[in-house]
């Protein structure tokens, strides 16, 4: 029989290579807790600056669940080892995408969820998470039009009470 476990410990690998390919020390824990009494995030990684504690997740469905004991564990052991605790959630076809816990939906039980959608419109992707790019969002881009200033000259133009030459000089 199969291990039910091997698309998940799969997923784990893939992100630890890719952790190690963008530079970073990494190391999955040893079957993630149930090797030793003591419950252990999936994978710790650190580029010498700032320090990872990871709890990793996939699905071909959506959403994907975590249990409140495992964002407790992975809380209690990220402030104890000194390093920020992430969810990381891969959904199948695409990327990985990391949260802090506290930016998860909680459910009426207790538990966490992560939908597809909130992982692809709000999440932190892998690029962004390894500091090779930085997430820019349309608020930031929006343009807000031209200044009331700007409209106040066009419009005067527009009623006749500015010549065109007057309207430009205005403008520069």
């Amino acid at each position: 029989m199969a291990n039910s476990n091997a698309k998940g410990d799969r997923r784990e690998r893939e992100l630890v290579n890719a952790l190690d390919e963008a530079g970073f020390a990494v190391m999955r824990a040893p079957a993630s807790g149930s090797a030793t009494e003591r419950e252990l995030p999936d994978v710790l990684s650190g580029d010498g600056e700032t320090f990872y504690a990871i709890e990793a997740k996939s699905s071909a469905g959506d959403p994907i669940y975590l249990t409140g004991e495992e964002v407790e564990a992975l809380l209690f052991f990220a402030r104890n080892f000194g390093a920020k605790p992430r969810i990381a959630v891969r959904f199948d076809r695409e990327d990985w995408y990391f949260f802090h816990p506290a930016d998860l939906h909680t459910t009426d039980g207790g538990n966490y969820r992560v939908k597809k959608e909130k992982a692809l419109s709000e999440g932190t992707d892998f690029e962004e998470f390894v500091g090779h790019s930085e997430k820019v969002t349309l608020d930031a881009v929006a343009d807000d039009g031209p200044d009331q200033s700007v409209l106040d000259v066009l419009s005067a133009f527009e009623r006749g009470d500015l010549s065109k030459e007057d309207a430009a000089a205005m403008l520069e």
